[in-house]
């Protein structure tokens, strides 16, 4: 049985600031917010919460995780392991979009399905993308379509590959259908059918989908281009693809070697971003959670590799907000309502009255995370 948490006296973020606010939780779902509640006449146990000198968010929605485990890309014995649901919670990510990446051989889309099922049960909401890297696009029915439609949790495709050279090299033709099955089945399940585009490290970067968008009548925001701080060409072609209406994902989770080699940090780009008049409604980040983080030489071979941290999300907000001067509004919305806006997840990302209740409290002076309420379940961290 989900308990009724009456959160008292809290500095609320939802993304918005609001002031400070009681807020009622219950089944599942936010039952109220206001300046003042009192709970004590509903006839069940309340669990109080003090929250004088904390600071109330929505639940982090993390667009792209690999929580089924992924990895391989210098044989089996780099395959990385699955998400652990304890660790999302630790990071406050409450809201899991899972994809496959480059193995779609010994990774399944049944595999990813079956850990997305098995986060809702820690109270987590657990979504899936149909597809992988390959193109054509391999899917659990056989059809981009029918996985939209006939699967609850499917709500897009992706990672699609570009400009990398683990990717199928696909052609404009190509993209274009595979956006317009995604648009159609999104559009005949209630879906956003967006797809999540993997860019790699490629000269070409965005061309492939700009060119779609130039030659089909397919709205730049079904794509939604992620890695787009990988370096500063890539970060500064994504900038012009936000500006001319579409949208784009930086990646939190990052390395010293990587950053040396070129990658923008994620809160550097926000921030980059920002002051160069690009929305918060335009960007997302993204820890890539359980996914490799390879170096490859010149050559393509693969010399080192490490495991992208899910937890990577909220140390990105923290240093966007504490490093970098990003307000703490739009530092949220990158990761709570703008995401959830991105995949068409109406009750994420928000706090208000009838959204899910998917709640962080954080420590107002240092931003650090004390507690994370998941579809309504209570765990205090810290």
């Amino acid at each position: 049985m989900h308990e009724i948490i009456h959160i008292r006296g809290v500095d609320c973020h939802a993304p918005a600031p609001l002031g400070r606010q009681d807020l009622l939780v219950a089944a599942g779902r936010v039952l109220a917010v206001a300046p003042s509640l009192d709970p004590g006449g509903l006839g069940h146990p309340v669990r109080t919460v003090d929250g004088d000198g904390l600071l109330a968010c929505p639940g982090l929605v993390d667009s792209l995780v690999h929580f089924g485990g992924g990895g391989g890309e210098g044989g089996f014995a780099t395959r990385t392991a699955p998400l652990e649901p304890r660790d999302a919670i630790a990071a406050g990510v409450t809201t899991l979009v899972g994809a496959l990446g480059t193995d779609d051989i010994t990774r399944s889309h049944a595999d990813l399905l079956a850990h997305a099922r098995a986060l809702g049960a820690h109270g987590l909401s657990g979504y899936v993308l149909t597809g992988s890297y390959r193109v054509p696009v391999r899917t659990l029915t056989g059809s981009v379509r029918d996985d939209l439609v006939l699967i609850p949790e499917v709500i897009g495709v992706g990672e699609i590959a570009i400009a990398d050279h683990r990717g199928s090299q696909p052609g404009v033709e190509e993209m274009a259908r595979i956006a317009a099955d995604s648009r159609v089945g999104g559009m005949l399940a209630g879906k956003a059918g967006t797809v999540l585009v993997h860019v790699g490290d490629g000269a070409e970067g965005l061309d492939l989908i700009e060119a779609v968008a130039r030659r089909y009548p397919i709205p730049a925001t079904q794509w939604h281009p992620t890695h787009v701080n990988r370096h500063a060409a890539l970060l500064a072609q994504g900038e012009r693809w936000a500006r001319s209406g579409g949208r784009i994902d930086l990646t939190a989770s990052t390395t010293p070697a990587l950053i040396e080699a070129g990658e923008v940090p994620a809160a550097e780009a926000l921030a980059r971003l920002l002051a160069n008049g690009i929305g918060s409604d335009r960007i997302t980040l993204s820890s890539d959670g359980q996914a490799s983080l390879p170096q490859f030489d010149a050559a393509g071979r693969l010399v080192a590799l490490d495991v992208a941290p899910i937890g990577s999300l909220v140390a990105c907000l923290r240093d966007a907000v504490r490093l970098h001067g990003v307000s703490l509004a739009d530092a949220l919305a990158v990761v709570t309502r703008t995401p959830a806006q991105v995949w068409g997840l109406a009750r994420k990302g928000r706090i208000a009255p009838g959204c899910d209740a998917d709640l962080l409290l954080l420590d107002r002076g240092n931003l650090a995370l004390r507690a994370t309420v998941a579809g309504g379940r209570y765990h205090a961290l810290g």
